[in-house]
C-alpha cells in the first residue's frame, strides 16, 4: 500500500492512537535536481516521471496546511527540481540541455551547488552535464551525482533495434519522431538516441563516432565535476516483473548482465559477457547489471518502523573507469533492488513505495552533499 502519511497520521491522532515514530529524511544542503531518462520529460506515458502509482511528485514536500498528496517522508523545506531535455537524443545533446536547464534553476534560486539524481539515460545525462557546468563556472557546481538504473556501459535493448535493419529501425525512429515533436516539441532523433546506449560505435561509417564507451571516457567518474558519484542497481524478479519487460527478455534475447569481461565480448550492444543463465536477476527487463555501475554501489536498507535507508555496499569497492569495473564488480548481484526498470520512476502498478525510496535518496545525498 502507497504511503499518505499526512492524513493518515492526522487520523489516528483524531482516534487517540499513534504510531512509532517515522523520522523524515535530512533536509539536503542543495536542491536535489532530476534527470529523466529516454522518452520521458517531466512526465512518461501521461503520468508523472518522478512520481509514485497515483502522480504525486516525490520530492514534494508535505508543507502546506492539511495537505495530503506530498511526500510526508521528506523534510517540509526540502528543494529539489524536475529537470525536462529533449526525449529521444544522444547524451552528448541531453547533457548539453540538462546544464543549460540546470544553470537556469541555479540563477533563479541563487544557489551555487546542486545535486544530480538520474534514471536510467538521465544518469548518463548527468555527467556531461556535471563536466558542462564545471567548465562554464570554474568549480565542482555538483556535489552528489547518483544514478539509478543507467545503462552506462551500453544496453543490448538499443542494439537490438539497430539490428532490425534499416526498414524496421526507420519506422521505430519515425515513430520517435513523430511522438517526440508532437508531444513535446521538434528536435528528436531515435537514431541518435539508440546508437548512444550502444557500447561501441554502431556505425564506424556514419561520420560521428558514437557510443558509450566513447562517452564514458570524455565524461568519466572524476572528482573535477562531482564530488560524489554513486548508483543503484535494479533487477527484476516475480512479482516485480513487468509482463512486457519480460517477454522482451524472455522470448527475443537474454541480457545476461552479470559476467566478466572488460569490452563488449558478445556484440551484444552492452560491455561484458553473459554467465549463460538466462532465467536470472542479472537485469531489470532492460539494462544489465553489469551496465548499471557507476561511482559506489548502494544497497537499499528495509528498515520497520524507521525510514528506509541506503549505504554504501563497501566490499564491492568502487568504480572509478565505467569502462573497467573489477572481476568482483561484473559478476556480484550484491545489493540489487528487486525492482524492474520503470517501478522506480512510479509506473506501475507494483509493490514498490515510491515515497520513501526516494525519502531514503534526499536522506543520502544530505549525508553526502
Amino acid at each position: 500500500m502507497k504511503q499518505q502519511r499526512p492524513l493518515f497520521l492526522a487520523v489516528l491522532a483524531v482516534l487517540g492512537l499513534s504510531l512509532p515514530a517515522s523520522a523524515a529524511a535530512e533536509r539536503t544542503t542543495y536542491p536535489v535536481v532530476f534527470a529523466h531518462g529516454l522518452g520521458g520529460f517531466d512526465d512518461i506515458l501521461g503520468l508523472d516521471y518522478w512520481g509514485d502509482d497515483y502522480g504525486t511528485y516525490v520530492g514534494d514536500p508535505c508543507n502546506e496546511f492539511l495537505e495530503v498528496s506530498c511526500n510526508g517522508d521528506i523534510d517540509s523545506g526540502q528543494q529539489s527540481f524536475v529537470a525536462a531535455v529533449q526525449p529521444l537524443q544522444s547524451s552528448d545533446v541531453r547533457g548539453l540541455d540538462l546544464a543549460n536547464d540546470i544553470e537556469g534553476y541555479m540563477a533563479t534560486k541563487g544557489v551555487k551547488y546542486v545535486n544530480l539524481v538520474g534514471h536510467s539515460q538521465g544518469g548518463i545525462d548527468a555527467r556531461k552535464a556535471a563536466r558542462v557546468l564545471r567548465e562554464r563556472k570554474g568549480y565542482t557546481v555538483v556535489k552528489v551525482l547518483l544514478s539509478i538504473s543507467s545503462p552506462h556501459r551500453g544496453s543490448p535493448v538499443a542494439k537490438f533495434i539497430l539490428d532490425l535493419g534499416p526498414g524496421v529501425t526507420s519506422v521505430i525512429d519515425a515513430l520517435f519522431r513523430i511522438y517526440g515533436d508532437v508531444v513535446y516539441g521538434p528536435g528528436n532523433d531515435g537514431y541518435a538516441a539508440t546508437k548512444a546506449l550502444v557500447y561501441n560505435d554502431y556505425d564506424a561509417n556514419d561520420g560521428k563516432a558514437t557510443g558509450a564507451k566513447l562517452f564514458n571516457q570524455n565524461y568519466p567518474v572524476s572528482a573535477s565535476y562531482a564530488s560524489h558519484y554513486a548508483s543503484i542497481m535494479t533487477a527484476q524478479s516475480g512479482l516485480s516483473v513487468n509482463p512486457a519487460l519480460y517477454l522482451l527478455r524472455g522470448f527475443f534475447f537474454d541480457i545476461d548482465g552479470d559476467g566478466y569481461c572488460v569490452d563488449d565480448c558478445e556484440n551484444d550492444g552492452a560491455a561484458g559477457k553473459g554467465d549463460g543463465w538466462k532465467q536470472e536477476d542479472d537485469d531489470d527487463g532492460l539494462v544489465g547489471i553489469n551496465s548499471q555501475q557507476m561511482g559506489y554501489r548502494l544497497r537499499y536498507n528495509d528498515q520497520l518502523f524507521v525510514l528506509n535507508s541506503l549505504s554504501i555496499d563497501s566490499a564491492l569497492g568502487y568504480v572509478a573507469n565505467i569502462n573497467a569495473p573489477s572481476s568482483l564488480q561484473m559478476t556480484s548481484s550484491s545489493s540489487l533492488i528487486n525492482q524492474d526498470h520503470l517501478d522506480v520512476i512510479g509506473l506501475g502498478p507494483d509493490t514498490f513505495d515510491e515515497m520513501e525510496f526516494y525519502a531514503a535518496i534526499f536522506n543520502y545525498v544530505a549525508k553526502n552533499d
